[in-house]
């Protein structure tokens, strides 16, 4: 069955869905058309992360009919927006940071609407210190094994060199580093790990249907990195999904993928050029 089909045009107007309270993941009984959260579900993505992953596909569709070995081609992360001008490339990374969150708004804006809030998702921080070294440990495990994974599949020609980082070497560097990672974690992992899991199953998606979907959804915006980025982020979203669905909670997902994120792209800031090991832009 198609996401569009659990609309059900044919039903009466007044058929909703019954937000009851499963576990930690629902926030109160609401009544909520059936309609209104398939309407939010593809408003929401459009705006966001699926928009992202079809414009993902198209990038790498358009590297592979270059001719060059993908291997040959880089992918950069977080690059210069106004090369020369330090002071407004500092304000359009910042607009950009900001603006990337206006989703991540949208859909806490819509769980109010139903009657819930960031804590039905565990976007708070109730248990901070639980969340934080939950993630700690997700990090170390999940990245470590990620960089291992990107090295054999770019060594193998089927990645894009995927530069971390490409900024000026000014004072502001490292600090946007840090909110891009941030930024990251907070948008990827609150929409397609606790929301969209959330509102599925609100829909009446069985849990596995639902993860898969997820996991899809976060390989197909990292292609533009090449097929080893949309695999190794598809086998995180099944392993981060998994968790989700059982704790309730996306705060220690959002603190693992922060520090994931700061790892790499300070990382690199750091070492590339300077170890052998690590791929470089292959200018």
């Amino acid at each position: 069955m198609q996401l569009w089909q659990l609309a059900q045009p044919g039903c009466v107007p007044c058929a909703t869905v019954q937000t009851q309270r499963p576990a930690d993941l629902t926030g109160g009984p609401v009544g909520v058309p059936r309609r209104w959260l398939v309407a939010e579900l593809w408003l929401v993505f459009a705006l966001s992360l699926g928009a992202s992953g079809v414009r993902a596909l198209v990038a790498l569709v358009a590297d592979l009919a270059t001719g060059v070995p993908l291997g040959r081609q880089s992918a950069v992360l977080n690059g210069s927006l106004a090369p020369g001008r330090p002071w407004l490339d500092l304000t359009l990374q910042l607009v950009y940071l900001v603006a990337a969150l206006v989703p991540v708004a949208l859909a806490l804006h819509l769980l109010a609407r139903s009657g819930e809030s960031r804590r039905t998702i565990g976007f708070d921080a109730s248990r901070l210190g639980s969340d934080v070294g939950r993630g700690i440990v997700l990090a170390a495990i999940v990245g470590g094994s990620g960089l291992a994974f990107y090295l054999a599949v770019h060594a193998s020609g089927l990645n894009l060199t995927v530069v971390a980082e490409d900024l000026p070497a000014v004072w502001w560097r490292i600090p946007v580093l840090v909110l891009s990672a941030a930024q990251n974690a907070v948008l990827e992992e609150m929409l397609v790990g606790g929301y969209l899991l959330h509102r599925l199953r609100q829909l009446g998606w069985g849990d596995n249907r639902a993860l898969i979907l997820s996991a899809v959804l976060r390989g197909s915006y990292h292609l533009y990195q090449g097929f080893g980025g949309f695999v190794g982020n598809l086998v995180m979203g099944l392993v981060f999904g998994r968790l989700y669905q059982r704790w309730g909670r996306v705060g220690p997902f959002v603190a693992a993928h922060t520090l994931i994120d700061v790892v790499a792209f300070v990382g690199y800031a750091v070492l590339a050029g300077h170890v052998s090991w690590l791929p470089t832009s292959p200018r």
